[in-house]
């Protein structure tokens, strides 16, 4: 099938091998040392207590061999058997005690941060990635290092331990023994390593990228729902997520199929090593070289060694998974945002909102030739300027320009005299209030959606706004008014309300400059007049910038842009550009006929 949910992320290669995605996850370690560091000493106290299981299990059998003359020390044995056990559980307990808020932290700000630069990506960036498979990747990061740690500083690094110490115990008694077990220990270890990484690894990086696309294109879906209801197209869709969770099934089944396989190999190797050491020491007890507490201790060790190479095996696929699940976020670590504040940036100045394109170059990296070649063009403060032309034309590149989403190839943009690249991206945008054609709220309820613009504004201020916008009266006639969710995307309001909600953002943001983007297209006639009144209102003392297609719309514009393929190629006040018959001239002319 055709792939419609691969998105840019996912064809790129990926780069960071195993030791960067775990220098990564360290770095989050290293934040807190005293709680890493109760952990690791806690860890190793119990390492020592497990280290003694087989050696008390040993004394516990000889003085049991030893008849019943020998009770005292049987139960001095006893005791000392339970309470090495005792002492492991208890002192391991505490490890994990110090260990839940470092890995509880660590995943908090892992997930905040990885949040926080995804939001520093350009709008193309975002553009070009499915917002599903982000918030999947992000989500997943935070299981992945909880993976890697408990795996690599919770199992892994007391497990080696504890295998090396009962291999060296078994080589100071019997040097035959204790080569076998460190022979079949390093086996055991060193292909689960090198299988995991060469024969699994390739597989489970393909179902973690099919598991970000089922994210993707879940979201897309359900974002999508009322024109998927609209066209009675749902079990269309159903056939679609299915496609793209039949290729992450298939995936997953060669993948764990693959770990399985690992899992058959080194249950046989468990199998001959339980053969072997069991086998030698019945040798040596046969020649008077072991006793029977010398049996016990060598199948406790084995079994308490079956245990932790069992554990071994697991967290190391273990380990592996949750370094793929990781590696995204590791990967975007390392990635630059491509619009970034310059060295020292200071906060924008807002002022009268002038607005200057000084041969100003820009292209888009998907076009082949610059949208603006040297392009040259004053606003005055208070200015009203419409910017009409075709689709494509460079209306919308100048809005974005001017809010630094993008940043320009040469030339410089100058705002209240402030070169923008030069200042903070937050501090610019929040002195341009944005009312879009289409605008998109957030699940919140709508005071929280209309206080976006000025967090800190009282219930009473955003009242107002809701009045000169004229959304006050629909608002009002709502079960919760103010405290209504407005579901995702604002769905749940008609495209009019939307409208009237983000106007009332724009009147609360009181910005110097102001960009209305078709802001009353979605309105029917008698409430446009009413939010054109208000936006007359709104204009008054600011620097507006408005986009139009309905030229009715742009008839008391101090002056009309129009742009073709990035370039102005008419300006001036609507009468005299009708009077000159132009390309405006067409355009009104459409438009009239449409009307």
């Amino acid at each position: 099938m055709t792939d419609h949910y691969e998105d840019t992320e996912d064809q790129k290669e990926r780069v960071l091998k195993n030791s960067q995605v775990l220098a990564f996850i360290a770095r989050f370690w290293m934040r807190r040392p005293w709680l890493l560091t109760g952990t690791i000493v806690f860890v190793v106290l119990a390492i020592a207590f497990d280290l003694a299981t087989p050696w008390s299990a040993g004394k516990l059998v000889d003085a049991v061999t030893g008849g019943p003359g020998r009770l005292a020390t049987a139960w001095r044995a006893w005791a000392m058997f339970v309470g090495v056990y005792f002492g492991f559980s208890m002192i391991r307990n505490l490890s994990i005690r110090f260990w839940i808020p470092l890995a509880s932290a660590n995943m908090k700000e892992m997930t905040d941060e990885g949040f926080r630069k995804v939001q520093s990506f350009s709008a193309d960036w975002h553009a070009d990635t499915f917002a599903g498979a982000t918030v999947r990747r992000l989500s997943r990061a935070m299981w992945g290092y909880d993976a890697v740690s408990d795996a690599a500083l919770v199992f892994l690094g007391p497990a080696i331990v504890v295998l090396i110490g009962l291999c060296a115990m078994m080589a100071w008694r019997w040097p035959v023994v204790g080569a076998f077990a460190t022979v079949m220990v390093t086996l055991f270890i060193v292909s689960n390593i090198v299988l995991t990484n060469l024969y699994a690894r390739p597989l489970n990086l393909r179902s973690v990228a099919l598991d970000s696309r089922i994210g993707g294109a879940l979201s897309d879906s359900i974002a999508s729902n009322p024109t998927v209801k609209s066209f009675g197209a749902e079990a269309r869709e159903e056939a679609r997520i299915g496609e793209v969770t039949e290729m992450w099934r298939r995936a997953a089944n060669k993948t764990w199929s693959r770990f399985t396989d690992i899992w058959l190999l080194h249950t046989v190797m468990l199998v001959v090593m339980q053969a072997g050491l069991t086998g030698l020491l019945i040798q040596l007890w046969a020649k008077g070289q072991a006793t029977p507490g010398d049996v016990a201790f060598v199948i406790t060790a084995f079994m308490l060694m079956t245990g932790y190479l069992r554990n071994i095996g697991d967290n190391i696929r273990m380990t592996q998974k949750g370094m793929d699940d990781t590696e995204d976020v590791a990967r975007y670590a390392t990635m630059a945002p491509q619009v970034i504040d310059a060295p020292g940036a200071k906060p924008f100045r807002a002022d009268l909102g002038e607005i200057v394109f000084d041969q100003v170059v820009f292209r888009y990296k998907s076009a082949r030739a610059p949208l603006y070649d040297h392009f040259t063009l004053r606003i005055a403060p208070g200015e009203r300027v419409a910017l009409v032309g075709p689709t494509g034309a460079g209306k919308s590149t100048f809005v974005k320009l001017i809010q630094r989403l993008y940043d320009v190839d040469a030339g410089q943009i100058l705002v209240d005299g402030q070169d923008i690249a030069q200042v903070s991206q937050g501090s610019l945008r929040r002195a341009i209030a944005v009312v879009p054609q289409d605008p998109a709220l957030f699940h919140r309820t709508l005071s929280e959606n209309i206080a976006y613009a000025r967090p800190d504004a009282t219930q009473d201020e955003v009242e107002l706004a809701a009045k000169r916008a004229r959304a006050h009266d629909f608002i009002s006639r709502l079960p919760q008014g103010y405290k209504t969710l407005v579901g995702e995307r604002g769905v749940k309001l008609s495209g009019g309300e939307r409208q009237r909600v983000a106007i009332a953002r724009a009147f609360l943001a009181d910005a110097p400059i102001l960009v209305l983007d078709e802001a009353t297209s979605s309105l029917d006639v008698e409430t446009e007049r009413q939010v054109q009144a208000a936006m007359e209102e709104l204009m008054v003392g600011r620097t507006t910038i408005v986009i139009a297609h309905r030229l009715s719309t742009i008839r008391g514009a101090d002056r009309i842009l129009v742009f073709e393929d990035g370039r102005i190629v008419e300006e001036g006040r609507h009468a005299e550009l009708v009077k000159k018959g132009g390309a405006y001239a067409r355009l009104h002319a459409v438009t009239e006929g449409w009307a």
